[in-house]
């Protein structure tokens, strides 16, 4: 039997008698804890009659029909109402975010108005304003950009030999002999450090 026949494997099938749906449902209706047992006590019907339509209708298979089909309609639900509220918060920021590009637009108009005045006037002139207000726009333009505020530099010590190209090119910069030694250089160790290790004891 086709049971892809209905509309949900979990429904009515067809040449499934009332009788035989409606065990069904009380086993399904059961959750996790059902058994035929219990629908044989529910129903008063026999359990070696109910297994026969429980392979017959495939109820297993059905079961999990129907949890796979809500399964899906949850993880859709979820998925439109985690689109419904990316859309909220673009409404809201976005517009925020134009103003601040517009803010940051006419705070540089005045920025080069200022200028300009300041080279036609041939004065001499601080420049503390316009750097406040470039850092004012930069920052503006950041955060309708979207970008980050905040470089952070990563240091990485390197350790390693000076290549014969790298010793040539260090040579003619400092105007070496051809054969002069390149020394390297080596960290100098703090003096509370070199006092703890004479001793033998943490600085």
């Amino acid at each position: 039997m086709n049971l892809l026949t209905a509309n949900h494997p979990f429904e009515q099938l067809p040449r499934e008698s009332n009788k035989a749906f409606a065990a069904f449902k009380t086993y399904l209706d059961m959750g996790p804890e059902r058994s035929i047992a219990g629908v044989s006590q529910t129903l008063a019907k026999s359990v070696p009659f109910l297994k026969r339509w429980s392979v017959k209708f495939d109820w297993q298979g059905r079961v999990k029909a129907r949890d796979a089909h809500f399964a899906e309609l949850e993880r859709q639900a979820i998925e439109r109402l985690a689109c419904v509220k990316a859309v909220e918060w673009w409404q809201l920021h976005e517009p925020v975010k134009r103003q601040a590009w517009m803010e940051a637009e006419e705070a540089l108009a005045d920025v080069r108005e200022a200028r300009r005045r300041w080279r036609a006037s041939g004065r001499v002139i601080g420049f503390d304003g316009m750097v406040q207000m470039l850092q004012l726009v930069f920052k503006l333009k950041q955060f309708a950009g979207s970008m980050p505020s905040e470089v952070k530099e990563v240091h990485q010590h390197v350790t390693g030999t000076v290549s014969v190209e790298w010793a040539q090119a260090i040579r003619k910069a400092y105007g070496l002999p051809d054969d002069a030694p390149i020394v390297e250089v080596e960290p100098v160790t703090p003096p509370a450090k070199l006092e703890a290790a004479k001793e033998g004891t943490k600085p």
